[in-house]
Formats: structure tokens, C-alpha cells, sequence
């Protein structure tokens, strides 16, 4: 068993050690926003943040979180604040999405990087980024959003 604050809630895993945390919270918790691309902690796609930091959640097991000690979990589900509200309200005003399926872990990698950088350079943002593919090619739009949720926030240049 993982005990855990989820979403700002305390939880209990009692799924196999082995289990990735990304089937944890998909079937056992019923958070689905946090997708399945590639199993294999290339795409991105399962991004949640672990403790604030940007993790993929497919090849997390809830053994690996109880033996580094993890206290926090964070989907797209908990995401909230100021930080998240500047983010959707520039991934809207920016027409990010096209199919929509990588967005919740650009959002979550946006979020993180903006809880660790006040105002990152175009090249931080970039790089933060990279770690989540987007086939649709949507990364102009994600860097524009990003640069206007900054502004939003009272943080641009």
C-alpha cells in the first residue's frame, strides 16, 4: 500500500508494487485525464508532477514512490491556482489544442515549469516542453500561451 496526497487529498494505492502509477490512477482512482501514449517514458503524454517535479507516470511504479518517499501527486484533475488558471485561460486564447490528446500533460509540464521559473526564457520553455510530443505540431502556439500566461501572472519583461 502508497499513502499519498493525490490532488490535495490523501489517498491509498493497494495496487502490486509494480503497478505503474499511470494504471494506478486511470483504473483504480478513475483520473483519466492523464493519458496512455507510449509506455515507455518517450512521449509524455502520462506527464503528472511527483513532489514538484515532472515525472512520467507510465513507467512510475507505486514501489518506486514509496521507496523514494513521494508525498505529493498532482494530475491535470488537481491542477488549480493561479498558475493553472493563467495557463487555460492562454491555451484558450491562443487555440493551442487541435486533437487535444498530449494538452493535459502540456498543461502539467507549463504548470511545473512556471511553479519553478518566474519567467522563463524562450529556450527554458522550449526545453521544458520538449519532454511532451505533440504530433499536431502545436508547440508555436503552446510557447505563445505560455508567454502570455506569464504576462497574465504579473511576471513578463
Amino acid at each position: 500500500m502508497v499513502q499519498i496526497d493525490l490532488n490535495g487529498q490523501p489517498t491509498e494505492f493497494h495496487a502490486e508494487a509494480a503497478t505503474p502509477l499511470l494504471w494506478a490512477l486511470r483504473c483504480d482512482k478513475h483520473l483519466t485525464g492523464t493519458k496512455f501514449g507510449c509506455g515507455v517514458s518517450v512521449c509524455g503524454a502520462c506527464t503528472v508532477i511527483v513532489d514538484d517535479e515532472a515525472e512520467y507516470a507510465c513507467q512510475l511504479t507505486l514501489g518506486q514512490l514509496r521507496q523514494r518517499g513521494a508525498r505529493h501527486i498532482t494530475t491535470i484533475e488537481g491542477l488549480s491556482g493561479p498558475v493553472a488558471a493563467a495557463l487555460r485561460q492562454a491555451w484558450i486564447d491562443c487555440d493551442v489544442v487541435q486533437c487535444g490528446y498530449c494538452q493535459s500533460a502540456q498543461l502539467m509540464a507549463a504548470a511545473q515549469l512556471l511553479g519553478h521559473a518566474r519567467n522563463p526564457s524562450d529556450d527554458a520553455i522550449k526545453e521544458a516542453m520538449s519532454r511532451v510530443l505533440c504530433r499536431c505540431g502545436t508547440y508555436p502556439r503552446i510557447l505563445k500561451a505560455i508567454r502570455q500566461a506569464v504576462t497574465q501572472l504579473g511576471r513578463g519583461r
